[in-house]
């Protein structure tokens, strides 16, 4: 297997038009490419927020949902959510469901390199704790969906800027942020 790690290339309508290299892909002029996101809840209710490692590329250092990741060309996406836990959180999950199919964003780092991506969202369940990989990921919390909400709508730049897109459309925090919105 090589080890070069790729992503897919897709057009606006999300159809797969290529690969490259992830090395290559994220830059100042990133081609839209597919990804996912995945919000891991525990038999509390709690969600797990991770810190993105210092020597991530982008967003380094950064609050976010519990993991995201690049699907391989020709992997099924939800083999990608299980293969990423187990790599970047050394988490089983189960009960991994699509929560926000059409979501898709473009975000610009301090850097200037450009996230622009389809990027299905997705919930999913477990029971153990993470032992994150420290390449990825630098810190976890459990956190109670109302005490994220809360934090991001107070500081919304603490967290990556797909985490606060998704928390006002995901089921799980969408409501908690209506409701400390509300008059």
């Amino acid at each position: 297997m090589s080890e070069t790690e790729y992503v897919v290339l897709v057009d606006d309508d999300g159809h797969p038009i290529g690969t490259a290299p992830k090395s290559s892909v994220h830059g100042t002029d990133t081609a839209l490419h597919l990804a996912f996101s995945c919000h891991i809840v525990n038999s509390v209710g709690q969600v797990l927020v991770s810190r993105r490692a210092l020597s991530k590329k982008t967003w380094p250092g950064v609050w976010t949902n519990s993991f995201c990741g690049h699907p391989q060309p020709d992997e099924a996406i939800v083999d990608a959510v299980h293969r990423r836990a187990a790599f970047e959180l050394g988490m089983t999950i189960d009960d991994v469901e699509l929560a926000l199919p059409d979501f898709r964003y473009r975000a610009i780092d301090a850097s200037g390199i450009v996230e622009y991506e389809i990027c299905p969202v997705y919930t999913a369940f477990t029971t153990v704790d993470p032992q994150p990989h420290p390449d990825e990921v630098v810190d976890t919390r459990w956190v109670d969906p109302l005490d994220l909400a809360s934090s991001i709508i107070a500081t919304p730049w603490a967290f990556s800027p797909w985490l606060v897109l998704q928390a006002e459309q995901l089921p799980l925090l969408a409501h908690q942020i209506d409701s400390l919105r509300a008059p």
